[in-house]
């Protein structure tokens, strides 16, 4: 019987030796997996921060670049509303030029264009008030055969100038005219005169 309980004993030493392996070996493997699932979380959270820092850094790039996109576009809006301006109140200035300058304005522009035939001139209320059938029969002796000049009944509702206009055909000499013709020329110079 002394041998059964020396089997038993050793099996069961055996047994629990054997238990105590297999626990070490598990416990070995459980921190394995742990190491590695922990170094590979560390590895994922240092590529989600390095992602996270850099979409923030394209972000602030793009807000920051919207922002001086958007401070220029007002600079410039602002610029192009004052040379707007000047423009408009260079119209003004016109306008308001003595009579016997708009009368000379008048002809001076006529007598350039040459041979005109007959038009019909079209001017403001103030234009009406400044010229008479005399200005008119002067202003043909001076085209002579080059063109007739007849002084229409309509009112142009512009600012200065005038407009000659036969069958349907204008010739606009208006101050906004005039002063819109030359914009694009010297758009540029105003704008170095005003901003720089």
């Amino acid at each position: 019987m002394a041998n059964i309980n020396n089997l038993t004993s050793k099996i069961l030493r055996d047994a629990e030796e054997r238990k105590e392996s297999i626990l070490a070996s598990a416990e070995e493997e459980k921190n394995k997996i742990l190491s590695k699932k922990v170094a590979k979380a560390r590895e994922l959270e240092k590529e989600i921060i390095q992602k996270a820092e850099a979409e923030a850094k394209t972000k602030k790039e793009r807000i920051i670049s919207s922002a001086s996109l958007k401070v220029r576009n007002n600079k410039l809006s602002a610029k192009q509303e004052v040379i707007k301006d000047v423009f408009d109140k260079s119209v003004d200035v016109l306008a308001a030029i003595s009579g016997d300058d708009f009368l000379r304005f008048i002809k001076s522009s006529i007598l350039s264009l040459g041979k005109i035939g007959e038009q019909n001139l079209i001017l403001n209320k103030a234009g009406m008030e400044l010229v008479d059938l005399t200005f008119i029969y002067d202003l043909n002796q001076a085209l002579g055969d080059n063109g007739n000049i007849k002084l229409s009944p309509t009112i142009g509702n512009f600012k200065g100038g005038f407009i000659l206009e036969s069958n349907g055909i204008e010739i606009n000499n208006t101050y906004e005219a005039l002063v819109s013709s030359l914009k694009n020329e010297l758009e540029f110079e105003v704008a170095n005169v005003l901003f720089n």
